[in-house]
């Protein structure tokens, strides 16, 4: 069986099982920050009683040359599917549409994967909504936790 075949399966299984987060850090950071990525790893899991977890986080345009070019220059990480890669990520990010896209870095061992994800199913700023209501019904109100 091709290993590329398998490589390809998991990281869609994975972005369709966290398509919800990653829109919602998708557009948290697009808020804060303006156009960037997403980049998620999957180096240290993190398994609770809700499963796996992944860490995840957004960096914005602004930063994201020095990012690329500090975490490239670790001499065992390969990007896949790039050629002149940076400038490739850069301009992904300078012409996607963050009302419907998600440009996603990828990391799996001393792999990273870069996917331009367009057109979504929920689009971030849905995601953001569905995460914020989610995290508002599970919070506990505040007045609970006065005294007396």
């Amino acid at each position: 069986m091709n290993s590329n075949l398998n490589e390809e399966n998991w990281q869609q299984a994975l972005i369709e099982t966290n398509l919800l987060i990653i829109g919602y850090n998708a557009w948290n950071g697009y808020l804060k920050t303006g156009r960037g990525v997403v980049v998620c790893t999957t180096n240290s899991p993190l398994l609770d009683r809700f499963g796996e977890t992944f860490k995840s986080h957004f960096v914005p345009r602004t930063r994201l040359a020095a990012f690329l070019n500090a975490w490239l220059a670790t001499p065992d990480t390969v990007i896949l599917q790039g050629h002149h890669v940076n400038g490739h990520i850069l301009e992904a990010v300078d012409n996607y549409n963050p009302e419907q896209d998600v440009i996603l870095l990828l990391e799996s061992g001393k792999k990273v994967s870069f996917f331009n994800l367009k057109n979504l199913p929920i689009a971030p700023p849905e995601s953001y909504q569905r995460v914020c209501f989610a995290w508002s019904e599970f919070q506990p109100s505040s007045s609970r936790y006065l005294a007396p």
